[in-house]
Parts: structure tokens; C-alpha cells; sequence
């Protein structure tokens, strides 16, 4: 099992390069799935969750080819409608594909995801909605098995903004007949992106970006030929190792745009961050941060996914700043990770209180998911000492080679085998 030796305390400066986003990539992979033919995806990550769902899109019966950076999807007359247990268990987006699914051929058949290390995240929402369309669904066996004739147009007001649920509805309501109208709807930048894919493929989408979307369904698409957008969080995450570490750091490729909340709390910590022209982001750090509160929102508040390496810069904070978590019940395991090595910090329910130290300690230890996994490597990068951080398969899910990026400006990281 691979792990990550950190030898902390070295400044970052040049220029990191960030990534396509793969909360963007994989949906737009799922929508292959609508439409007859080959769709091209350009410049994509090379991320365990990409060779995981497309295991899935070639057990269904797509064509898949890599050729360089680029996604070939050919979903010609894919035979498949199961979404097996033993690859929807490994990631949840899996479930991507319902919608699809249902859409073009009127059938899905999808292991239930359960639960995970940051909360359970049901998709009761994805079926409420296609149950609306007038899809039928049944539970049996672990397996949700959804059927259609044809998904038929309606007004769907989302008790709780939810992404995938968002993505997954849309999807499904591009192929209906009628109008379709999604209330309450996700606003994040990696939906946006999928809507304008869906919309270059032939559908007629209205609000992105927006709390309110209107879908008139087409009769059917035509394959993509599409560029994501880059990756926020990785962005976001390259930003507060320049704010923790110190030194100047160019991140080529960041839309500062799509990370508003996050650099005011930057700004407000002593960071000096930068709009590069539309190029991507400058960020100076001057470590130690001054404390500042920071409460997780659906966008555009502050990104849940940036809550744990944004922890890891307050624990070095000067004062006392409090975290609050409002997306999902269980995400505060970095926080004995992070005490280790040092931290003061006391989690109690969806609040963490955050009271800075002078210093944090290199030390083992493990990355319990995704999210987790890059704050241990943020705080390890400005510990004193050695930081080995194990199970960085979590790391290697979501950010491409972040450790290559990283000792590109400075860092000392080195892969090893435990």
C-alpha cells in the first residue's frame, strides 16, 4: 500500500498546474450514455474514480479508449442496464448513471451506494424525482430497479440541494417528454458544466448556474465532443499550501471565480490571492494565518470539500477559529489525525473549535478519506519534522499526481511502499 514520507517546513514558490475538475469529469462521462455514437472527453485526469467508472461504462457495454489525456465513450447500443455492488461500493458516483440510463432505455437496474466514510448520502431525492416523471421504482435485494416507457416531464422541488441528485434529474429530463422544471437545484460549477455539455449535445436547458432550471425534453442527443472545466477543489487546495507554507505560488489554470468563498477566508487569514488575468490564481502566504470561522455551504458558500485543508491551516492559525459542517455528519475524521501531529482541536457534533499552536510535529498518520487525506498533506508540509501519511489511495481517487505537482514548487514528498 502506497503511502506519502513529507519532510515539512519549505516554502512554495513557482507555478502548479491544476487539473481538469473530476467532479466534472464524471458526470459528463455518465452522459455519454444519452446519446448513439462516440463522445470525446479531452484532457482527463488519470484518477482511480475515471478507471472506476469506466469499468462501469464498459460493463454496460460502452466502447472505452485512452488515447493520451483524452476519454473516448462509444455508448453506440451499450447491452448493459445493471450498476453492480461491487463497483458502486467504491464510489458513489456511480449512480451517475441512472439517469441516463433510464432516459435512453427506459430501464436501470443500481446497487444501492450505502454509506461511507463522511455520511450516509442517500439518493432518495434521485428517486423521489424520477418517480415524478413517472418512472416506477422498486428496492429489492439491495438494487434499486427503475423502469419507464418514456420519463414524461414535472415540476421537481428538491427538499435538499443536492449535486448528484441535481445532475442525475437533469440528465434523465433531457430525454423526457415535456417540460421539466427542477426547483432548489445545485448551483456548483461542475453542474453548469454538465448543462453546458448536455446543451452542446442538442438539449435545451435554461438557469444554469442558478437555483431554478428548465429542461424541454429533445427526442434525443448527439455525442460530445467537450473540454472540463479545471478542478476547484485541487485549486483551492494548492491555494491554502501556499497560505500554510509560506513563499508565492502561481496556480496556472485556477477560475478564482469559482472559489469566491474560499479566497475571502483566505484573505481574511493574512493571505495575499490574486486573479491572474483569467489565467489561474496567485497566492502569498505569511504563515502564521490569523484565525477566521469558516461554515460549509452548498455553493456558492464555503466548499465542504475544501473544510478539512482549510482545518489544517487554522490549527497553525494565531487565536482560535471555529469550523462548522453543515453538508455531511462525519467529516471531521482528519481532526485526530490532525491532533497527532499536534493541533488543538475539539470536535463536538457538526462543530470543530479550532485554537491555534506555534507549531505542528511531524508524525504517522492515516488518511480516512479523500478530502482528509490532502489536509494531512497540507499540515505535514508545514510540520516540523518527518509526516508519513498512509492509505493515500483516497488522495489518488480525486488529485493527479499532487505530489509531483507539489515538489514541483518546493516540496519534499516522496511515494513510498508500506
Amino acid at each position: 500500500m502506497d503511502a506519502l514520507r513529507i519532510e515539512g517546513g519549505y516554502p512554495l514558490r513557482g507555478t502548479a498546474h491544476v487539473s481538469p475538475a473530476k467532479n466534472a469529469v464524471l458526470p459528463l462521462m455518465a452522459a455519454a450514455l444519452l446519446a448513439p455514437g462516440e463522445s470525446r472527453l479531452s484532457r482527463v485526469p488519470n484518477l482511480a474514480d475515471v478507471r472506476t467508472l469506466s469499468k462501469l461504462l464498459g460493463h454496460l457495454g460502452a466502447r472505452i479508449a485512452r488515447e493520451g489525456s483524452s476519454l473516448r465513450i462509444d455508448a453506440a447500443d451499450p447491452a448493459g442496464r445493471e450498476a453492480p455492488y461491487d463497483l458502486v461500493k467504491t464510489m458513489r458516483a456511480s449512480v451517475l448513471v441512472l439517469g441516463p440510463l433510464v432516459a435512453r432505455f427506459g430501464q436501470a437496474r443500481v446497487s444501492l451506494p450505502g454509506g461511507c466514510a463522511i455520511g450516509a448520502r442517500p439518493i432518495n431525492l434521485h428517486l423521489k424525482g424520477l418517480e415524478a416523471m413517472g418512472a416506477e421504482v422498486r428496492l429489492e435485494h439491495g438494487y434499486v430497479d427503475v423502469r419507464a416507457d418514456r420519463l414524461q416531464g414535472a415540476r421537481l422541488v428538491l427538499d435538499l440541494v443536492t449535486v448528484t441528485g441535481t445532475e442525475n434529474l437533469v440528465m434523465a429530463a433531457a430525454l423526457a417528454k415535456g417540460t421539466t422544471v427542477i426547483e432548489n437545484a445545485a448551483r456548483e460549477p461542475e453542474v453548469v458544466d454538465l448543462i453546458e455539455c448536455l446543451n452542446s449535445m442538442g438539449a435545451r436547458i435554461q438557469g444554469a448556474g442558478t437555483a431554478f432550471l428548465e429542461i424541454q425534453g429533445v427526442d434525443a442527443l448527439r455525442p460530445y465532443d467537450y473540454e472540463p472545466i479545471p478542478d476547484r477543489i485541487e485549486a483551492g487546495t494548492l491555494l491554502v499550501a501556499a497560505a500554510l507554507c509560506g513563499g508565492e505560488l502561481k496556480v496556472e489554470g485556477a477560475r478564482i471565480n469559482h472559489l469566491d468563498a474560499l479566497v475571502q477566508k483566505l484573505r481574511e487569514a493574512g493571505a495575499e490571492v490574486e486573479d491572474d488575468g483569467g489565467r489561474g490564481a496567485w497566492a502569498r502566504g505569511r504563515p502564521p494565518a490569523r484565525s477566521v470561522d469558516a461554515r460549509t455551504s452548498p455553493y456558492p458558500g464555503f466548499p465542504t470539500d475544501m473544510q478539512a485543508q482549510f482545518m489544517a491551516l487554522m490549527a497553525l492559525g494565531r487565536g482560535l477559529s471555529v469550523v462548522t459542517e453543515t453538508i455531511f455528519e462525519n467529516r471531521f475524521m482528519h481532526v485526530s489525525e490532525l491532533n497527532r501531529m499536534g493541533a488543538d482541536i475539539q470536535a463536538e457534533g457538526a462543530r470543530a473549535v479550532v485554537r491555534g499552536v506555534r507549531r505542528l510535529s511531524g508524525a504517522r498518520v492515516m488518511a480516512t478519506d479523500l478530502r482528509a487525506s490532502a489536509a494531512l498533506v497540507l499540515a505535514g508540509l508545514a510540520a516540523e519534522g518527518t509526516t508519513v501519511v498512509s492509505r493515500v489511495y483516497h488522495l489518488d481517487r480525486g488529485y493527479e499526481s499532487l505530489e509531483t505537482k507539489l515538489n514541483g514548487v518546493g516540496a519534499k514528498i516522496e511515494r513510498i511502499k508500506e
